[in-house]
């Protein structure tokens, strides 16, 4: 009988190295250059998915708008299928990102065949995976086939398809040195994640705690929604997701001692985000902080510190911030008596019963 959790912790472990192959894997074959010269740039970049695929929809379309300055939003494939008129009311021309690990999401393909059939808009699909219906369907696919999963619960296809997704913004933005920083990130992440694991087994194990509160801003908000969904995914506790300084305004009524709020702080931001770490602090929180380096009124308001020190600009460590929330679902999962590779009333593709 296998050990609860192996293929989860062996591919939330992988990720430098699968960072690394999937970026083999793109410029083998050029497949961000083809992409380019397929799809104009002057659309509005309309990126959609269903769970995790939709928190990476968030922070890819942050890094677009960054890197490219074009528009761009995120959408749940959902909302799409069911309020079309709201997502494709603009009068410019729309360009839509479908991700989808599997490539058999219901929804994604729902919504591919809706934009492809019926609005005549042609799609940028991104997958893990090959010989799939999304492919079919899209006018073209990125793919990130090293980041492929045993495990229900995404992790390293996660983050290789943020990635993935941000060198693509990279060459429409012409951002040479941007795209040259991603291809560093594996190997400095190795260490973060060496020195990581042991860290966070070792919290999870002498703390309880009732609920999880993860806070993060601008493109921090989607890892911080993923961030959350490892938590309670893996391990069935009670986690939130909220902007940092909404959490202020009605939210941080549930701070108490039986609080673990996850803080992923920005550098653009960090001083006002302080403010909302301090303050949740003061009212008996207990406080995760994420950041790239800590000053000293974080180091004191931390409770759990995690520093990244690594040195690339901050959208480009957007993929590594999400790892402390991986860990964090996994050993709480096993504390608390899952397999988290058998997460409870999940499974690894939705597929929908088509009642048409």
């Amino acid at each position: 009988m296998s050990t609860p959790g192996a293929h989860t912790l062996a591919e939330i472990l992988s990720q430098p190295r699968c960072w690394s192959d999937c970026f083999k894997a793109l410029d083998e074959k050029d497949q961000l250059g083809e992409i380019r010269g397929r799809f104009a740039s002057g659309a509005d970049w309309l990126f959609v998915g269903c769970g995790s695929s939709y928190y990476i929809a968030q922070a890819a379309a942050a890094s677009w708008t960054y890197l490219t300055g074009s528009r761009a939003r995120a959408v749940p494939a959902s909302d799409l299928l069911l309020f079309p008129r709201l997502i494709l009311s603009s009068s410019a021309p729309c360009q839509p990102v479908l991700i989808s690990r599997s490539g058999h999401t219901s929804e994604i393909l729902k919504a591919a065949e809706y934009l492809e059939l019926k609005e005549n808009i042609r799609t940028l699909a991104i997958s893990c995976a090959t010989h799939q219906p999304l492919e079919e369907i899209s006018t073209a696919t990125l793919y990130l086939l090293p980041a492929d999963e045993q495990s229900t619960v995404m992790t390293r296809s996660f983050t290789s398809m943020l990635l993935g997704l941000q060198s693509l913004a990279a060459v429409f933005g012409k951002q040479i040195t941007f795209a040259d920083a991603l291809r560093k990130l594996p190997s400095l992440s190795q260490a973060v994640l060496d020195h990581l694991q042991p860290r966070i087994q070792q919290y999870v194990q002498s703390h309880d705690f009732a609920h999880y509160v993860f806070l993060g801003q601008g493109p921090f908000y989607g890892v911080a929604n993923e961030s959350m969904l490892k938590v309670k995914e893996m391990s069935c506790s009670y986690a939130q997701c909220f902007h940092t300084l909404e959490f202020r305004h009605g939210p941080k009524a549930i701070v108490s001692n039986d609080t673990l709020a996850i803080f992923l702080l920005s550098d653009s931001g960090s001083e006002a985000e302080r403010e909302v770490l301090e303050e949740v602090k003061g009212l008996g929180g207990v406080t995760l902080v994420v950041t790239n380096a800590a000053n000293g009124a974080i180091q004191r308001a931390a409770d759990f510190l995690v520093e990244l020190h690594l040195d690339l600009p901050e959208y480009a460590r957007l993929a590594a911030y999400v790892l402390p929330g991986q860990l964090l679902g996994f050993f709480t999962g096993l504390k608390k008596g899952f397999d988290p590779d058998r997460p409870r009333n999940l499974s690894r593709v939705v597929i929908l019963n088509d009642k048409d």
